[in-house]
This record gives C-alpha cells, structure tokens and sequence, in this order.
C-alpha cells in the first residue's frame, strides 16, 4: 500500500513538473515575438515558427499604410478557426508563388480589427488601393478559387 502511494505521489509530481516546463517553454517562446505583446494566446504561440505565417502586419503599420492611400492586399485570420488554419497553407504559398506581398493580421490578438476593416468571417481577404477597399474574398475555397479572385483583381 505504501510502494502504491509514493507512486502515486511520483507521477502526480511528474505531471505537475511537465506542466509547468510546458507552460514556461510557451512564455519563453512568446517572449521578443513579432506581436510586440507581453503574453501571446497559445494558438498563436503555436504558429511564431510556421512558415506559413511570417508575413505579419501589426495594426498599428496596417492604419499607417491606409492613411498613406497604398495598395495592399490583406488576410485577416485567427489562429483557433478552423477554416483560417486550412486556408493559410493554401494562400500563403500561392500569393509567394505569384509575387503577391499577402500581409497577415491576426485577428485573435489584435481584436479590434473585426469592427476596424468589417470582417464578419475568417478567413478574409481584402484588397487595399490607394488606402480604399477594392475587393475581398471570404471563407474557405480552393486554390484555384484564390489564384483566380488575384488575378481578376490584377493583385501583384
């Protein structure tokens, strides 16, 4: 009975300790992130290493670039959507392929972007020219779908 509760103690010990070296990893690998926050959701702590999703642009450059009336063309996304996580790797690698500079603004950390550009659905994708709303595609489609929504918007 006593070899039984020490370990129980034991392995309730171990889990504990592999708790908190899993939460402690995640802090440290929020900590110098491209978000510029103090504590990043674990969804997005999950992508900082994703290929997938380096094109980042923060809120405050997305304003900027809109008051300064450029072009350009954004994905707004959430890390804990489902049909944002099976979109990215669709569009990411097809707006490289095509040239295109496919920015991406996480809507989870930065939710003042739902009510700031009028998204209702991830994934979306606005066209920006000269600063103004040209265009945008939303929801989960196919890559041929996306291929031809930048071409027939002459997106480059």
């Amino acid at each position: 009975m006593k070899k039984m509760a020490i370990l129980l103690v034991i392995i309730v010990a171990l889990l504990v300790l592999m708790g908190v070296l899993t939460t402690m990893k995640k802090e440290e690998k929020s900590k110098e992130n491209p978000y510029g926050k103090d504590k990043l959701d674990p969804a997005t702590v999950n992508q900082l290493d994703d290929p997938n999703y380096q094109n980042l642009i923060l809120p405050q450059e997305l304003e900027q670039d809109l008051k300064d009336n450029k072009d350009l063309t954004v994905y707004y996304y959430s890390p804990k959507n489902a049909y944002s996580e099976k979109t990215t790797p669709v569009v990411a690698p097809l707006a490289e392929k095509l040239g295109i500079d496919l920015v991406q603004y996480n809507l989870l950390e930065f939710e003042q972007g739902w009510s700031d550009y009028g998204i209702k659905d991830t994934p979306t994708i606005v066209h920006y020219k000269n600063g103004k709303e040209q265009e945008r595609i939303v929801g989960l489609k196919e890559e041929e779908t996306f291929k031809k929504w930048f071409e027939d918007n002459d997106i480059n």
